[in-house]
């Protein structure tokens, strides 16, 4: 898949994720590489950029099997900006759909 194209979507995927649960960084890297091939670091980049514009929280908890592990959790304006997005993303789609798909004329 188009790197640039990874680029732009890996955003939205970590907000909509995280909008359905509190998810801790690896468990995001499994669920997102299942379905595109990303690097590990590329992910953390995200979540370090969402968590200093204040659109995610994080939290330690303790784990079973080793050391506690670091959540993310979406903040108010996190799930206020991922709806915004997620809207741009969906009008944004549908442009492209119809210009690659000949229903631009």
């Amino acid at each position: 898949m188009n790197a640039q194209f990874k680029k732009g979507a890996l955003e939205l995927c970590v907000l909509t994720m995280l909008a359905d649960k509190d998810r801790y960084g690896y468990e995001l890297t499994d669920e997102i590489s299942a379905r595109m091939d990303i690097a590990t670091g590329t992910l953390y980049l995200v979540l370090k950029r969402l968590k200093d514009d204040n659109l995610v929280t994080t939290y330690l908890q303790e784990s079973e099997n080793g050391p506690a592990r670091k959540y993310y959790h979406l903040s108010d304006e996190g799930r206020k900006y991922q709806t915004e997005l997620k809207e741009e993303w969906t009008q944004f789609v549908k442009a492209i759909d119809e210009i690659i798909g000949g229903r631009y004329e």
